[in-house]
């Protein structure tokens, strides 16, 4: 499963992706927003993504905003659940692999539809390598 959470300005990348995952033969479990609300309130949509990742040994988070900080730093909040802000492949690459990362945070304003695919698939096929050394940091 593929928990995802976003804010209004990464409602339509969520939306996309959402579709995009079930092609590629993922469960995604969409926690909204379901509509465009300018004021909404990105942490709440968010914290639930985040919280059902944690809930749910073995299944990942994308959460999604302008620029990602915001919704990094609330997935962050949840006991148990390390996410990282990508903007690029290597960056998700090494979340997974260096700090078994559960969530990925994108920036919708920030990357084109095809980047963020593109990290997604890169988060979602990336083993944590269990190293030594990230699991003692870890």
């Amino acid at each position: 499963r593929v928990h995802l959470g976003s804010d209004h300005a990464g409602l339509e990348l969520k939306d996309h992706l959402k579709g995009w995952l079930v092609e590629q033969g993922h469960e995604p479990v969409d926690h909204g927003p379901f509509v465009y609300d300018a004021l909404d309130d990105y942490p709440v949509f968010v914290l639930r993504a985040a919280e059902a990742v944690a809930a749910d040994p073995g299944s990942f988070g994308v959460v999604l905003g302008g620029s990602g900080n915001g919704e990094q730093m609330a997935a962050n909040k949840v006991t148990g659940i390390r996410a990282a802000l990508c903007y690029n492949d290597e960056l998700a690459q090494l979340a997974r692999e260096h700090n078994d990362a559960q969530v990925i945070s994108i920036g919708a304003r920030m990357n084109t539809v095809e980047q963020a695919r593109s990290m997604v698939e890169t988060f979602l096929t990336t083993p944590f390598s269990g190293d030594p050394r990230h699991v003692r940091r870890i």
